[in-house]
This record gives structure tokens, C-alpha cells and sequence, in this order.
């Protein structure tokens, strides 16, 4: 079939429309299409070509899809050698000093001379690349190797979204563009969620997933992982006059639509160098991408040829590197740690090794779940990582390296078993649970976990619980440190001395805590419900089982099936409220509080008959005469309730001043909307 000029014309605005949205988003970050319109452009130039195959070419965006899987990788010998470059070992300010002198030295300069201009550059943690551009087409694309010969691996480098596959403006005959090929620590994160929920192994870091994705040798593989790209530098020129510097040679490459880090500038001399490897320490931690140090290079490109090499390095770079993030060690033990919500986390206990530039003893396993997947065992060789203030993780094991039973059949087990969760805290000695549906298992004891003991202090003097005003984190931390206090019970037991005697309470302040602890005797039972911090009941749950109870020994004896009885009472919350009274240390600390006088005293009846009972009601804005606090006890009272948010559900939304996106949400689905007075006229019996 002969293909008309307009079928030619129309490819061609199509390949040229999608590279210069390619480039918007995946490049420059700055979308020019909805999703939907770009896809809409790609399925177009699918199905020209597939109309007439002739149309193909090799820059088609439609080819990055992945092809044919590979039977091997060619080998590419580089016009240019493609050299690494030499890394300084002191990791502090010295490396930087120790470079700048090495260059002086070289080029002769006197003491007195002007400092020399670098250009300085992040130095990217995942796999070297070199793109042959031939009249700003990519024709070629090839691993480092040993420097003189490299892979071929063309076609999943097509796969990459940030590599152009057409240079833009005016491109050279011949362009070698040399780069790093990495994944992203967030898309790193959703890959290996994506495997998990899949049920495929996920990867081990995201340099691994970023070399090992390269040499895939079937391209569709390649395709599926989120890799990305940085430009730093260029090998075989052909057809274009070189700028003088590197930093123009890196701006000039932008220029031609290739991605370049924007974290790159001049520095002027050794100490300019140093504030910036320190600069760049402090932002590490921030970066979306793994580095593990900056590059220095001499600016001026005769400089960088008068310097020339030196043990197949160059004299003009240096690699200025960080102290390592991952390391190998090996797991001595693995135990769990209770934290101040009760949540259990196994953690590893490791042979010390330096990482992240501390030593490094612990490093969490997170849960249950990761354990089983990551397969961890006492006796692994494991990779840790170690990042900024970050608690110190294990990221994967090397099965190779396990210690392993050989049996006389040839057979071979490992020699330490399978983790498994313990069935009680090891603080305190209670039930641990853990819902199908989560991952985090927890500690039930609560009020007595000392692990929790000031996390459930806090929680049962809070405003909306027992309301004990005078008792903050600070004076929570001096009575339980103190050995004063151990569960909400011992409260009530405080006298004036002891607390008069804490570090800047004084008699004034200790007579008003005391005040305030004797005040808080007799709350509510829905408020005594919701002190108890029981997991998954918050405040509106709480009076929900009061009024459904009337009093606390019903809702103790109560199993999931009645308690599911409840209004908004499922599954999960029936579950967290039995696991809790189950627990013989929680039931023992309710009698301690009952002793002494501390009981939830019944709610008042509801009026079941009034205009909104039953009826949901969401606050926004400044009222005129009354707080938002006020207005929800009021709707309570008649038997309403307050959510947090609108939806379809909402019956009413009750608006002051200076009311937000909840009021035009409420307008958009049609929910009746009220103001102060309204609400009042409403409350009326």
C-alpha cells in the first residue's frame, strides 16, 4: 500500500507531539497533557504505523515498549574509552584539598595563582550508560564494561521514558552522551509494593533494580521497571564545536532535551569544593535518587586535556564520596521491641559495622510480614542501610551466604529456623494480636504495658478523655521515670509532697494537679470508655457503646456478635474491644480505678423523638457564639452526630464564618446547610 504525504506528514506530528510531552513530564516535571490526550496521541501513531509499517522508524516513540527478547548482549567497543574515575578515600574535607593540591601541582601553578574553577556534580548510585546519537537520533546505547568494551543493550534502554530517542534543536553528526541509569527511591518503593501485592520478589535496592533492569534480556522486562536517567558528560563528538567548559557542555545537553541534574554548579578552589560536598551531605537525605558522594572536575575543557590521565584516570575528576548508606553484616539475634502504642517490632540484632557514618548494632525488620518475606535468620549475611537520622534498616539477605545443614542424602536445610512472632509481650507478659487485615501486631495490655505506660497515661488525662488539665508530657515523663506512677490508677493515689517535690512543679501547681485528678472522678461513661485508649474506639465509638450499654460491666461482657450490634461497630472494632477486656492486666487496673472511686458514671437518656436523632452533622468555620465543641456536645445531646467530613451521608452542615471547602462540598451535593441560629431553632424540643 503506498503510503500518502498526508499519512507521512501525520506521523511525523505525531512521533514530534508525544516526544515534546515525553520530555514535559518525564523530563522537566511539568505535565502538558492529560493522561487520556496523550494516550489518545499514542494509540494514533500506533495504528498509522501499523497501517503502513514504513512509517516505522527507529525513533518512534511506539518502540519503547520493549521488543523481542535478546539471546545475549553484543559487545560495543567505545570510540572514546569510557573511564572511571578516581575516588577519594577521605570522606571529609580533606578529599576535597587533597584533589585541589594534585591539580595545582600538575598544572604548575604557583602559590600565589588564582583558584581553579570546577565544575561540581552529584555522583549518582545505579549503572553508567553511553547513548550514541547519529543526527539526533539514538542508534545505539551500551554499558561501561571494562571501560574499552562495553553491551549492547539498546533495547531496553528504548524503554526509558527520560531518554529521548530524538535529540532536539540543532543536534551534532555524531553525539555520545554519557549518563546514569537509576530508579528513584519513590518509585523504587511502588515497584516492589506492585511485586508484593503480585506475589513476586521484590527488589533489593534501588541501584540493583537499576542494573539488573538493563540487562534484562527480555526488553518487556525492562519496560515495567521505573528507571530514570541523568546526563554528566559526553564521549565521541562529531559535527559540533565543543563549548569551553564542562558546565556548558552540561547546559548544552539540556539544550538538546537530555535530562541534567539540576543539583550541579561552579566552585572556585579547594574550600568552595568543601561547602559544597558538605551542602550536598545535608540534603542526601532529601533527594528522591540514591548518591553516594559529588564529582569534582576541572571546568575549563584545555585544561582537562592539558592535565590529561594517569592509570587509565583522569587527572581533571575525582569522585568525593560519602560514608557508605548499606553494609554487610550478619544477624546475631533477632528480638522484638514494644513501642509507646504497643506496637511490636522484631528487630535484628547485628554483628557492629560502620554505615551511614555511625556503627550500627540494630536494625529494624519492621513487622512480622517483612520478616517472612525478606526470609531473615539468625546467622544471615544481610544488607543494612543506615540513611541521615533514619533508624537503621535490614533491605534484603543473601541467601548464598546462609549456613546451611547438609544432610547425608545431599539435602541441605538452614541451620536457624523461620522467625516467629511471640504470642506475649515480652515487656509485660500479655496477649499479642494482630488482625488479618493489618500488619502491625500489638501489645493488648495497654493500661499496664510499662512500654505504654506514658503514651496511655497521656491519652487518659487528655482533654476529650478525663480532662486532668496540669498533666502534660513533661511531668508524665518525671512520674513515670520516678517510679511514681505505673497505671492511670496510681493517679488517684498522688499526694501533695511527692508532687511538690518534682522539678518546677511547686505547692501551687501540685495543689491544682490534685484539684484537677479528684475533679476527673466521675466522668462520663463515654468519656471513661474513650481514656481507656482501647484500640480502633475513638470518641464518637465510645459514646455509641455507652448509650447502647449504659454501663461499663455490659460493655466488658459483651462478645463480637453483640457489640456489632452497636451503630458503626464492625468487625475490626468488635474484635479490638474484646481483645482488650480479655486481657486479665487491663480488667486488673479498671478494678484499681473502681477502688478508688473512678467509675464512668451513665450518660444522660437520649431524646430519641427529637428532629435529629439519628441525623449527621458536619461543623465548619467560626460560629458566632459558640465553639465547635460546644456545638457538637448540643448535637449529641439530642442524639445527633458530628463526622469530621462531608459526604453523601451528611445531613446537615452547620457553617460560621470563614467556612472552607467542606461548605462547597456540601453545596455540590446538595446537603442542607444551616447557620448558627438554624442550628439552634433545630435543637429545640
Amino acid at each position: 500500500m503506498t503510503v500518502s504525504g498526508e499519512a507521512r506528514q501525520r506521523a511525523e506530528y505525531l512521533r514530534g507531539e508525544i516526544e515534546r510531552h515525553n520530555h514535559a513530564y518525564y523530563v522537566l516535571d511539568a505535565p502538558t497533557l492529560p493522561d487520556a490526550e496523550y494516550d489518545a496521541l499514542f494509540r494514533a501513531l500506533q495504528s498509522l504505523e501499523s497501517e503502513f509499517p514504513e512509517l516505522l522508524t527507529a525513533d518512534s516513540p511506539t518502540q519503547r515498549v520493549g521488543g523481542r527478547p535478546l539471546e545475549g548482549f553484543a559487545p560495543v567497543r567505545h570510540a572514546v574509552p569510557m573511564l572511571s574515575i578516581h575516588t577519594e578515600t577521605d570522606t571529609g574535607p580533606g578529599g576535597a584539598w587533597a584533589f585541589d593540591a594534585r591539580v595545582r601541582k600538575a598544572l604548575a601553578l604557583p602559590e600565589q595563582a588564582p583558584p581553579i574553577e570546577y565544575a561540581v556534580e552529584l555522583k549518582f548510585d545505579g549503572l553508567a550508560i553511553a547513548l550514541r546519537y547519529e543526527h539526533g537520533v539514538l542508534v545505539r546505547a551500551a554499558t561501561r564494561g571494562d571501560g574499552e568494551t562495553g553491551e549492547d543493550v539498546t533495547q531496553n534502554i528504548r524503554t526509558v521514558r527520560r531518554i529521548p530517542l530524538r535529540l532536539i534543536n540543532a543536534a551534532p553528526a555524531v553525539l555520545e552522551v554519557r549518563g546514569e541509569v537509576f530508579m528513584s527511591r519513590p518509585d523504587f518503593e511502588r515497584y516492589n509494593e506492585q511485586q508484593r501485592r503480585a506475589g513476586k520478589p521484590a527488589l533489593v535496592n534501588p541501584r540493583n533494580g537499576a542494573a539488573g533492569s538493563i540487562r534484562q534480556l527480555d526488553p518487556r522486562m525492562a519496560a515495567e521497571r521505573p528507571l530514570s536517567f541523568f546526563a554528566y558528560g559526553i564521549g565521541e563528538a562529531q559535527g559540533w564545536r565543543l563549548p569551553a567548559t564542562h558546565g556548558d557542555v552540561l547546559a548544552a545537553l539540556a539544550g538538546f532535551g537530555l535530562p541534567v541534574c539540576e543539583h550541579r554548579g561552579l566552585a572556585r578552589g579547594a574550600g568552595e569544593l568543601v561547602e559544597f560536598h558538605d551542602r550536598i551531605l545535608a540534603l542526601r537525605d532529601a533527594l528522591p535518587f540514591d548518591i553516594d558522594g559529588v564529582v569534582y572536575k576541572v571546568n575549563a575543557l584545555a585544561l582537562q586535556q592539558e592535565l590529561g590521565f594517569v592509570s587509565r584516570e583522569p587527572r581533571w575528576a575525582v569522585a568525593h564520596k560519602y560514608p557508605p548508606q548499606e553494609a554487610l553484616t550478619t544477624v546475631e539475634a533477632i528480638d522484638v521491641q514494644v513501642g509507646r502504642t504497643g506496637a511490636i517490632t522484631p528487630v535484628a540484632r547485628l554483628a557492629p559495622v560502620f554505615v551511614g557514618g555511625a556503627t550500627v548494632t540494630n536494625a529494624t525488620l519492621h513487622n512480622e510480614d517483612e520478616v517472612r518475606r525478606k526470609d531473615v535468620r539468625i546467622g544471615d549475611t544481610v544488607i543494612v542501610r543506615r540513611a541521615g537520622d533514619v533508624i537503621p534498616e535490614v533491605v534484603g539477605v543473601l541467601p548464598e551466604r546462609r549456613p546451611m545443614r547438609h544432610q547425608p542424602d545431599g539435602a541441605s536445610t538452614p541451620v536457624a529456623p523461620a522467625f516467629v512472632m511471640p504470642r506475649t509481650c515480652p515487656v509485660c507478659g500479655s496477649a499479642i494480636e494482630k488482625p488479618e487485615d493489618e500488619a502491625i501486631a500489638r501489645c493488648t495490655g495497654g493500661l499496664y504495658c510499662p512500654a505504654q505506660r506514658k503514651q496511655a497515661l497521656l491519652h487518659f488525662a487528655s482533654r476529650r478523655a478525663m480532662d486532668i488539665e496540669g498533666l502534660g508530657e513533661k511531668l508524665v515523663d518525671q512520674l513515670v521515670d520516678g517510679g511514681l506512677v505505673k497505671t492511670p490508677a496510681d493517679l488517684y493515689g498522688l499526694d501533695l509532697a511527692r508532687l511538690a517535690g518534682l522539678e518546677r512543679m511547686g505547692e501551687k501547681s501540685a495543689r491544682n494537679l490534685l484539684a484537677a485528678i479528684a475533679d476527673s472522678k466521675t466522668p462520663t461513661l463515654a468519656r471513661f470508655i474513650f481514656a481507656l485508649g482501647i484500640r480502633n474506639v475513638g470518641e464518637s465509638t465510645a459514646r455509641d457503646l455507652a448509650r447502647h450499654f449504659g454501663n461499663l460491666d455490659a460493655v466488658m461482657a459483651a462478645d463480637a456478635a453483640r457489640l456489632q450490634q452497636v451503630p458503626d461497630v464492625g468487625p475490626v472494632v468488635a474484635a479490638s474491644i474484646v481483645h482488650f477486656f480479655a486481657e486479665a492486666h487491663n480488667r486488673q487496673v479498671i478494678e484499681a480505678l473502681a477502688e478508688v472511686g473512678v467509675r464512668g458514671t451513665p450518660s444522660e437518656p437520649v431524646a430519641i423523638d427529637s428532629a435529629i436523632a439519628g441525623k449527621t452533622f458536619v461543623l465548619t468555620g467560626t460560629l458566632p457564639s459558640m465553639t465547635r465543641d460546644e456545638a457538637k456536645a448540643l448535637i449529641e445531646a439530642r442524639g445527633g452526630k458530628v463526622a469530621a467530613s462531608v459526604s453523601k451521608k451528611t445531613d446537615f452542615v452547620v457553617a460560621g464564618a470563614e467556612a472552607g471547602s467542606k461548605l462547597d462540598k456540601a453545596r455540590a451535593l446538595g446537603v442542607a446547610i444551616l447557620d448558627q441560629a438554624q442550628l439552634m431553632e433545630l435543637l429545640e424540643p
